[in-house]
């Protein structure tokens, strides 16, 4: 055991609590990474006693609800214990959430610990408490050491600490696995090889135990009819082991789903059976029986004919279903269309169905965004111009969009946007359906269906004058309103898959992910829970975030990605490297986080861009 020589590390503690500077050359990386984190969530460093206790209920139900890890890591925690007997050390079990299952130790230890509220059913993590070996190795699922000062709080810079991660087979936090002892008996620098080494011990474990319950589960569902409509096996976890043909054959990709993916696909439970081990007499699984939703009201008083092929996400709110009846009566006419919804609730999306499902489905969809054309180029974009018109025109002259849209369907997004003397001009066209180009003399015929959009209330704005009446008469005939998503909220778990399956990628989320993704705002509706799945995709590449890490992501006023933080400007970084990752930010707000179109920019493939994302924390 080395004595404690803590005075320098107390010393760059002081000066970062009480000013916010960090000399990092005098600390660990993940220790000043975590500090700043602690600092971000206004973790208090003069605490750090432990204030989220869970009552004797709550805890035996999250102690039976991690039985297996307990079992599988208790012999090994057992070994440790024997080993480091003479260490006046505390040896405990957190689940991956962060609250401590088991807790034994050295008696004086045991007594210490208690006065900051260190025991069995208290969550220990970053947030709670500061910088500690359980809570920043729940976040960065890497082993670390923690030693005196290095904690964000003082209550625990008298301990020293050694954690390591226990993964599942697909990488998802299991657990963790904590020496922890008063550092007035000494440090110990070995205990941390010693916690690995046990941590991966309890994940082969425990990937053996899952093995064996996979292969009984096989052999239960031998026997079961497999022509027996709609039925499966799931594990536990319900995942799916085993399903019927009926069932295969209404669901397709049903490798490594789950039961919430087939509830997502219009199925209800009808019955769950418990499937008990015939070794352990424990339960391994459930036989699942369902049956078809049946259709709602709403689908009876707007039933949408299934001809009519929506290009986003349909899902079973009732509110979206009205909109799609709307829609789908809409395309059989060549009305105009006004669309009305919040940014990012998919406007462009349902104008393009609208075209596709219509008899000009044939002919072009051109999309406008008004808001975005400089007043003084709005009319030879819209009407074009004939050659030489102006200085700068081209000499054969250019077709407008209401030229480029003929015989096709013209869609003007933030129409409130136009200015009032184009708006006398736009009516016009409308009117008489023909268009003269900037600088000619000669009309051209357009047929053109008009679809616009805004997310501006346009009945308020025509009678503040804002837009000319005559206009809002004329585009505002057939509107159709958009919902935003937090009215619609059932439809998220389609969403989500429907995401994972355009961008490939091979991840199932729980029940209780869902739920957690529904319980959230969403202001910026369809778009920001695609950026906000964009940054999940980045961050956890091929696996699901835990519960918590997904409630820290929703929940902060920032959302940090779990291993983004606010580090200071001069990161340990060359100026290439500097150079690089600053490229690397433009290029991705330019494609608004669209990982594709930003290495398209960057011309480095997609591959390339995502490791750099990771190493430079973005």
């Amino acid at each position: 055991m080395l004595e404690v020589q803590d005075s320098l590390k107390n010393s760059v503690w002081s000066r970062f609590v009480q000013e916010g500077v960090l000399d990092k050359s005098r600390i660990n990386k993940r220790i000043s990474e975590s500090w700043y984190i602690c600092r971000q969530d206004g973790v208090n460093p003069y605490n750090g006693k432990g204030n989220e206790l869970l009552q004797e209920n709550q805890f035996l139900r999250r102690k039976n609800a991690s039985s297996q890890l307990l079992n599988a890591a208790l012999p090994f925690i057992r070994k440790l214990q024997k080993f480091f007997g003479q260490m006046k050390s505390l040896f405990l079990l957190v689940d991956s959430d962060g609250y401590v299952l088991y807790m034994d130790g050295d008696p004086m230890a045991l007594e210490k610990a208690g006065a900051i509220n260190f025991i069995e059913g208290v969550k220990w993590t970053e947030k709670e408490v500061g910088t500690n070996a359980v809570g920043t190795a729940l976040r960065t699922k890497e082993p670390i050491a923690v030693i005196g000062a290095e904690h964000y709080a003082v209550a625990s810079h008298s301990w020293g600490c050694a954690a390591s991660p226990i993964l599942s087979e697909n990488g998802q936090m299991e657990g963790v696995l904590n020496i922890s002892y008063p550092l007035e008996y000494g440090v110990h620098e070995h205990m941390l090889p010693s916690v690995v080494s046990a941590a991966y011990a309890i994940e082969q474990k425990l990937i053996n135990i899952a093995k064996d319950k996979e292969l009984e589960l096989m052999q239960y569902a031998s026997f079961i009819n497999p022509q027996d409509p709609l039925s499966l096996v799931c594990n536990e976890k319900e995942k799916i082991i085993w399903a019927s043909n009926h069932l295969k054959n209404e669901l397709s990709n049903l490798n490594a789903a789950y039961l919430s993916d087939v509830l997502n696909e219009g199925c209800t439970v009808l019955e769950k059976q418990p499937v008990y081990s015939r070794t352990r007499n424990d339960v391994i699984g459930f036989k699942i029986s369902l049956k078809k939703t049946e259709s709602t009201n709403m689908a009876k008083r707007f039933p949408v004919n299934p001809a009519f092929q929506f290009g986003g996400v349909c899902g079973e709110s009732k509110k979206f279903r009205k909109v799609l009846f709307q829609a789908e009566r809409a395309a059989k006419s060549n009305i105009t269309i006004h669309i009305h919804g919040e940014t990012g609730t998919g406007k462009e999306v349902m104008a393009r169905s609208i075209h596709l499902n219509s008899t000009r489905k044939h002919g072009p969809f051109i999309a406008v965004n008004c808001g975005s054309l400089p007043k003084d180029l709005i009319a030879s974009e819209l009407f074009g111009y004939a050659g030489g018109a102006f200085t700068g025109a081209k000499r054969e002259g250019h077709k407008g969009k209401f030229q480029q849209a003929n015989g096709g369907t013209l869609f003007l997004d933030e129409v409130a946007e136009i200015p009032q003397e184009m708006q006398v001009a736009l009516l016009r066209v409308l009117e008489e359906k023909e268009v003269v180009p900037i600088g000619g003399t000669k009309p051209f015929p357009v047929d053109v269906r008009i679809i616009t959009a805004t997310h501006r209330d346009l009945a308020e704005l025509a009678a503040k004058g804002d837009v000319r009446e005559d206009f809002f008469y004329r585009i505002f005939v057939y509107p159709i309103q958009l919902p935003p998503l937090r009215e619609r909220m059932e439809d998220i778990p389609y969403f989500v898959r429907h995401y994972c399956r355009t961008n490939n990628w091979q991840v199932t989320f729980s029940r209780d992910l869902l739920e957690c993704l529904q319980t959230y705002e969403w202001h910026g509706n369809i778009r920001e829970l695609h950026n906000f799945l964009d940054r999940l995709r980045i961050e956890f590449e091929t696996m699901p975030p835990t519960l918590a890490e997904m409630k820290t992501l929703l929940h902060s006023d920032i959302r940090p990605l779990s291993h983004s933080v606010a580090l200071p400007l001069n990161e340990d970084l060359t100026y290439r490297e500097q150079i690089e990752k600053a490229k690397m930010m433009d290029a991705l707000l330019a494609a608004e986080g669209n990982v594709t179109k930003a290495a398209e920019k960057l011309n480095i493939s997609r591959s390339t861009l995502y490791r750099k994302i990771k190493k430079f924390h973005l």
